[in-house]
């Protein structure tokens, strides 16, 4: 039955275009048999408080994740694990059972028990109130345990640190080590469960150290210890519960309906453990003020109008390619790219950004549920980014503002840095940096205290010259603006990060004998490890100063766009060759030291759109790209971004088909939780990779508010769409292309409707 209505829900699915709601409940996630361990969860949030969720063994369990439990190390904790227990136990083995997610709702159902005996409970995070709600409906009284389960019981050190640790040592042993310290379990609470870990000052504090390390240690004197008395914790309660212990609540008796619910809540500092509690309690009355229908309601209102802001939808039209469980690649594909947006949605609104490696929807290990490949502190940019580029075209800019306002909020640091260490004005981010800016304290080197350093950048080789990523955060701003005309984050956000940055590239290069800008030192991203004139600063530059100087003057002042002009008619040419007898991109005009597996010189393809559909020499690009070193479907890799702008129909589409497989998350059984690859579970990254890359399938949009609309410019003929994406100048775009025909194209405003090119 359930092959049967997959098939046909993605066979019907190019004659619903009008009919959302059952076209994206066909993407939710239903399973018929309990997990047998955590690999097997769905999962929940509102943006900043997650839940991983899963069955086993009779009861229900689920980690709690929020963006800001961030302890001593810097290190992104799960609050606890809950574990529920009923009796009579409807997920008892033998019993009927089924858990969905529904999408459309934002809430988990999962239903257990013989007929007569059924048992449903609802799981969902209210998407305006920070409350987890558990509710309990059953066919016969139930009764029902909640236990609360913790493993930073006491004080310990983390054997395996991993590379953005703060005190990971690359080559050779830590200089520190990092100690864990518990969390506290508060006793004597009647009626509720209540815990909470407070950030005490170590011994060796790893924020200081950090600072002190990089020659940063006045940085300690512009803004608080960010991680010193910041506390985490929760309260879980209900009515009618009673708790039997600190880690216990049990129903009071025997009920055919029950709801508890868990309160969690991060304070920063400066703070006790009592003002702690006085803020949660504070906010439990504020949440629990608002009634339930009333508050589920609104949640249900969240949820729809994030919904409609975009879509797409895909089906197969050759019945050969739709195989026996009815999920054809098409429409793989499409329920992935539904399911990463809502993993975004629950995990995008938090005081920080979504980490590349799991969000705070990682599981960890059994031993450390912590635990993530990569660590904690550290936000790697090439892996970064590739979660919030498809968030312009799906209408998702409220998912954005973390990630700007941590680089926002960073600014003063890296300014102060660009002066301690080059001695001019400016500012530069490193590629991979903790949430206030410095770099990650293992790539930046313990060989020696930074006064006794014959450099101060960082020893990693693979990071030391790799700064790219402050121009392509700067087109990331551009296209926010051009998106939404938000002018406060002009003024505010996009301008000050435009005018150090280019501040930084107009000083501290050298100019040749021929005026122009000689970026050496140098690197061609983590690849080239010696470069000179590479490619995606060139192109980066190049496409990105015309849109600063196309900016209203009231945003910019006359310096600022001579400035930009200079370096703007100071840049070197793009760097081009021969590549098995075809004319290339080259990634720098010279290169040596190759040492890992990017392909730079497609960034003048994606993210700097020198080369593509209707730009000059698309031949060139195109050989660039055939005849590329490192291929691949997974991870950070961008190729199935490139071959769409490069309107290679074929090799696009194998290549989603492959991002989009069940071998893509094989490691676990949501069907987006894709493996580790290069960074953890979920690989949020590869998903952000397949959802940017079906975007530009469809619409590849110009900047400026009358650039082109490419509406279907690398589109398969024998694949259905409907499509509701965005573009500059505040563009919503509207498509149905069915049996190779567009049926209907809306463009809103319809001025814009000038700026379309269709298909030939």
């Amino acid at each position: 039955m359930k092959a049967l209505l997959a098939l046909s829900a993605a066979c019907l699915l190019p004659l619903a275009h009008a009919a959302l709601l059952p076209t994206l409940d066909s993407y939710n996630v239903v399973w018929d048999t309990p997990s047998t361990d955590v690999t097997g969860t769905m999962p929940l949030g509102n943006g900043d408080i997650s839940a991983n969720v899963w069955v086993q063994d009779g009861d229900l369990l689920f980690l709690i994740g929020k963006t800001d439990a961030w302890e001593e190390n810097s290190i992104n904790c799960k609050l606890a694990r809950v574990r529920v227990k009923m009796s009579p136990n409807p997920f008892a083995a033998g019993n009927p059972f089924r858990q969905e997610l529904r999408l459309q709702q934002g809430d988990m159902l999962i239903k257990g028990g013989a007929p007569g005996s059924e048992v449903t409970l609802r799981l969902w995070i209210d998407a305006n109130q920070p409350v987890i709600r558990v509710q309990t409906v059953s066919d016969q009284p139930v009764s029902q345990q909640v236990l609360l389960e913790t493993w930073r019981n006491e004080q310990s050190v983390l054997t395996n640190t991993q590379v953005s640790d703060m005190f990971k040592n690359l080559y050779g042993p830590d200089p520190y080590p990092t100690i864990l310290f518990p969390d506290t379990i508060v006793q004597g609470e009647k009626d509720r469960l209540l815990w909470y870990h407070h950030n005490i000052k170590p011994e060796n504090d790893p924020y200081e150290i950090n600072l002190t390390l990089q020659g940063m240690q006045d940085y300690m004197k512009v803004i608080p210890h960010p991680l010193l008395g910041r506390t985490f914790g929760a309260s879980i309660q209900g009515p009618g519960f009673a708790a039997a212990d600190a880690k216990t609540l049990n129903a009071t008796e025997a009920r055919k309906s029950h709801l508890f619910s868990v309160y969690p809540l991060t304070t920063l500092h400066p703070v006790t453990p009592d003002q702690w509690k006085a803020k949660l309690d504070e906010m439990i009355a504020k949440v629990d003020a608002k009634p339930l229908p009333e508050a589920y309601n609104a949640h249900l209102a969240w949820w729809k109008a994030f919904w409609n802001r975009s879509e797409i939808h895909l089906a197969e039209t050759n019945p050969a390619n739709i195989p026996a469980d009815g999920l054809s690649p098409a429409f793989t594909i499409s329920r992935a790219y539904a399911l990463c947006r809502f993993m975004n949605a629950a995990a995008g609104r938090g005081a920080q950004p979504i980490k590349y490696n799991g969000s705070i929807l990682t599981v960890g290990t059994p031993e450390n549920p912590d635990h993530r490949r990569w660590g904690g502190p550290g936000f790697w940019f090439q892996n970064q980014r590739l979660v919030y580029w498809p968030m312009l075209a799906a209408g998702d800019f409220d998912l954005m503002e973390p990630w700007f306002r941590m680089y926002r909020e960073a600014l003063p640091f890296a300014k102060m840095r660009c002066q301690k260490y080059f001695n001019h004005e400016g500012a530069n981010f490193g590629e991979t940096v903790t949430f206030w800016g410095a770099e990650v304290s293992g790539h930046y080197g313990w060989t020696r205290p930074f006064e006794s350093r014959p450099s101060p950048l960082c020893e990693c080789s693979f990071l030391t010259y790799y700064w790219q990523n402050n121009i392509e955060n700067l087109r990331m701003m551009l296209d926010y603006v051009e998106h939404t005309g938000d002018m406060e984050f002009a003024r505010h956000t996009l301008m000050p990060h435009a005018d150090e940055v280019t501040k930084f590239y107009d000083l501290h290069y050298k100019r040749d004998e021929n005026g122009k800008i000689r970026f050496d030192p140098a690197m061609s991203l983590e690849t080239w490890h010696r470069a000179v004139n590479p490619l995606p600063e060139i192109a980066g530059l190049g496409t990105q100063l015309p849109r600063l100087l196309g900016l209203q003057e009231s945003l910019t002042t006359a310096d600022q766009r001579e400035r930009w002009q200079r370096i703007l008619d100071d840049l070197p040419p793009i760097p081009r060759g021969t590549k098995e007898g075809l004319p290339v991109i080259l990634p720098a005009e010279t290169f040596s030291m190759e040492a890992n597996s990017e392909t730079p010189e497609l960034y003048g393809v994606f993210p700097y759109p020198v080369f593509g559909i209707g730009k000059p020499d698309l031949e060139i690009a195109r050989n660039t790209y055939a005849t590329r070193k490192n291929k691949n479907t997974t991870c950070w890799y961008q190729d199935q971004v490139q071959s769409a702008l490069l309107g290679l129909v074929d090799e696009t589409r194998q290549g989603m088909i492959a991002r989009a497989s069940a071998a893509s998350h094989s490691t676990s059984r949501f069907p987006a939780f894709w493996n580790e690859f290069n960074d953890w579970v979920p690989d949020v990254d590869h998903g952000g990779n397949l959802q940017l890359a079906l975007q530009l399938m469809l619409l590849q949009s110009e900047p400026g508010p009358n650039g082109k609309l490419r509406v279907l410019p690398t589109w398969p003929k024998d694949w259905d769409v409907s499509f509701k994406l965005h573009a500059p100048g505040k563009t919503v775009v509207e498509c149905v292309y069915r049996n190779g025909k567009i049926e209907t194209l809306k463009v809103t405003p319809a001025s814009r409707l000038i700026d379309v090119i269709k298909p030939k």
